[in-house]
């Protein structure tokens, strides 16, 4: 049902999404059962494009993080602090492309990223990577290693204003890289609006009407959650509460 919905959807091409790259933004996060999206992505055709790469408008990705040992942005993320970041290595299985991305977040809500092209997914051991971590990341590349692995299929769309976009997540799993700890979350879409302000939308409007709200947590912590037995996690709990509520309401997906 979702592809049939999809299809309906006028194209945008890879390179007509250069203009709205948003690598200085404020995203939102939002969390729903697959039963939702048919009905979310209803009447949202005309306003927003879909992303489509040699014919597919679902693309597969593949996300490595890297964090200290102690897991000190997991940690920074969970004690709430308004400065913090991400390092990751992501592949975008469609178009071939990988890069080590950091993304930093303000204290405004505010969220930055820069990243390099990489050869492959281990490539980020380089001098290259030394540098731009030294740059722009406050983490050596030397304090870190692979932590967690995650992968998810993705539909973008794109306003026809081009001045947001939106991600829609499903078929997510996570791999702890410590020990090999898998789970597979079959049953949720992770939906991201991306924009360069707290801007109208229609699909934010669009969420409001379905009762689906922010739920803030990123899917490296929520990975970090699921996989790592001991980890701490006490200030997540309502929003785990939630998810797992949310979980109970849902049914297959495409």
């Amino acid at each position: 049902m979702i592809r049939s919905i999809l299809d309906e959807y006028a194209p945008i091409s890879l390179t007509e999404m250069s203009d709205v790259r948003l690598m200085n933004r404020i995203d939102t996060k939002y969390t729903t059962s697959l039963s939702l999206l048919p009905e979310f992505l209803k009447g949202l055709q005309a306003d927003y494009f879909v992303q489509e790469i040699d014919g597919r408008r679902v693309g597969a990705y593949r996300t490595m993080y890297l964090d200290t040992p102690d897991r000190k942005m997991y940690l920074d993320h969970h004690n709430g602090r308004y400065t913090r970041m991400k390092i990751r290595v992501r592949a975008y299985l469609d178009s071939q492309m990988i890069f080590l991305e950091i993304k930093n977040k303000n204290n405004k809500g505010r969220t930055k990223k820069k990243r390099i092209q990489l050869p492959e997914m281990d490539g980020y051991d380089c001098k290259a990577a030394e540098r731009f971590l030294a740059e722009y990341a406050k983490y050596p590349l030397e304090n870190l290693i692979p932590c967690q692995e995650n992968c998810f299929l993705r539909t973008t769309l794109v306003n026809k204003q081009k001045t947001e976009r939106l991600t829609i997540d499903v078929n997510l799993s996570f791999r702890n890289l410590s020990d090999g700890t898998e789970v597979h979350l079959d049953d949720l879409a992770i939906i991201e609006l991306k924009q360069n302000g707290r801007l109208s939308s229609p699909a934010k409007s669009r969420l409001a009407d379905l009762h689906i709200y922010p739920v803030s947590i990123s899917k490296y912590c929520l990975g970090t959650i699921l996989t790592v037995s001991e980890v701490k996690n006490n200030r997540f709990k309502a929003k785990m509460i939630q998810l797992n509520k949310i979980r109970k309401e849902t049914y297959g997906f495409i």
